[in-house]
């Protein structure tokens, strides 16, 4: 029994630690991006995004990289940009770019895996965008996707954007927009945060190696080495999609896999898998219809795994391929270093952008819409987990 406590506790403990190393970086991203949307115009650009051509996919990855960092947030945008006339090409492309592409990922992925996995995940996102243009203009299925812009022609809202940025970052109220911006980003993704670090955290602990190993076949001697690249590139979006989780709380779980072993390949389809958990293709359908949506789910699948592989041959050729030498145990511990003391400096900042959206949202009277994917199923996975981190926490103190 007392084993039983103890590695609960120490479950528990793991997963706090991941919030605890990624806690400024969470803050400093959310900032950057409030930023971003607070002061680069986007409306002018989505006229420009009705072509499936070079300019379109181009202002599509551009404007999904300033946007926020939630998956649920991605499949919304990008139902409004279908409603205001952009192609579907240039709505995937958003897709891909929001989720991938964001700077409060990158920050994550650099503390968690490293700059090889940051630099591969810049080179893969913009790879993942054309291969999937590419597919989608092979296989295009206009009568589908006629059907599924008509439906949403009268649903979603509009986007709107269009302002002096000059004049608006010298305004008082631009910056109180930054602080709304950041606790909006903060509302529709803090429950995939949550959810995601707690199964990390507990996987890290509970999942022996050995399940791993022969899930992905990294002991597997006996069999050619490109073939298990072939197969940890497969497998890992299928491993994505049973967490459930998005793509900020996807990142610590990559370094449990990393950490026992998956390759290179594997970790990268599993990081770019984020679209493609159930949830979220279950919004895509509700705004496109089945069909499409698991056109765009199999395109996706196509697009991630011949990415990943592509990454696994460019890193191959540089001799730049990560070694599987992290541990977990490592990276969560808790001690006075830099991580402290920039966890002090953002929960400033953090205190202020709570303030500033108190203020902001005193001056417009507004309200936070719904979001997709908060429903009472995931309610009660939050509250879950809240509890084992609490109970656990106070089993390792006493």
């Amino acid at each position: 029994m007392n084993d039983i406590l103890h590695l609960y506790a120490e479950s528990a403990i793991t997963s706090i630690g991941f919030f605890w190393k990624s806690g400024w970086a969470f803050v400093l991203g959310y900032f950057v991006s409030g930023m971003i949307q607070a002061f680069v115009p986007k409306g002018s650009l989505t006229k420009y995004m009705g072509k499936a051509n070079a300019k379109s996919i181009s202002l599509s990855t551009l404007f999904g990289a300033a946007s926020s960092s939630c998956s649920f947030a991605a499949l919304a945008a990008a139902r409004a940009l279908v409603k205001k006339g952009a192609h579907f090409i240039a709505a995937v492309a958003f897709m891909f770019a929001s989720t991938n592409l964001v700077i409060e990922l990158g920050i994550l992925i650099l503390i968690f895996l490293g700059w090889q996995f940051l630099a591969a995940e810049i080179i893969g996102g913009l790879l993942l965008i054309l291969l999937s243009s590419i597919l989608i203009r092979l296989t295009y299925p206009e009568k589908w996707l006629q059907k599924a812009r008509e439906r949403v022609e009268n649903e979603g809202d509009d986007l709107q954007e269009n302002f002096d940025w000059k004049k608006r970052i010298r305004s008082k109220e631009g910056w109180l927009l930054v602080g709304h911006k950041f606790v909006n980003d903060w509302k529709m993704a803090w429950e995939d945060i949550l959810i995601g670090f707690t199964i990390a955290g507990f996987v890290a602990v509970l999942v022996p190696t050995h399940f791993w190993e022969t899930l992905f076949l990294t002991e597997a001697t006996h069999l050619p080495n490109w073939l298990i690249v072939i197969e940890n590139a497969m497998i890992a979006p299928f491993v994505a999609a049973l967490t459930f989780i998005g793509s900020m709380g996807n990142i610590p779980l990559a370094t449990v896999l990393e950490s026992n072993g998956v390759l290179f390949a594997g970790i990268m389809g599993f990081i770019y898998s984020d679209l493609m958990v159930p949830p979220l293709v279950h919004i895509n359908a509700k705004y496109y219809g089945w069909r499409v949506a698991l056109y765009i789910a199999g395109i996706m699948f196509v697009s991630i795994v011949i990415t990943a592989l592509t990454l696994n041959g460019i890193f191959t050729y540089l001799d730049i391929i990560p070694e599987s030498e992290r541990v977990v145990s490592d990276i969560t511990q808790f001690k006075i270093d830099y991580t402290f003391w920039l966890n002090l400096v953002f929960i400033a900042v953090a205190g202020w952008s709570v303030w500033a959206n108190k203020s902001y949202l005193d001056d417009h009277s507004m309200k936070m819409m719904p979001m997709e994917g908060s429903g009472k199923i995931k309610m009660i996975a939050v509250w879950t987990c809240i509890l084992l981190l609490t109970v656990g926490m106070l089993l390792f103190i006493f």
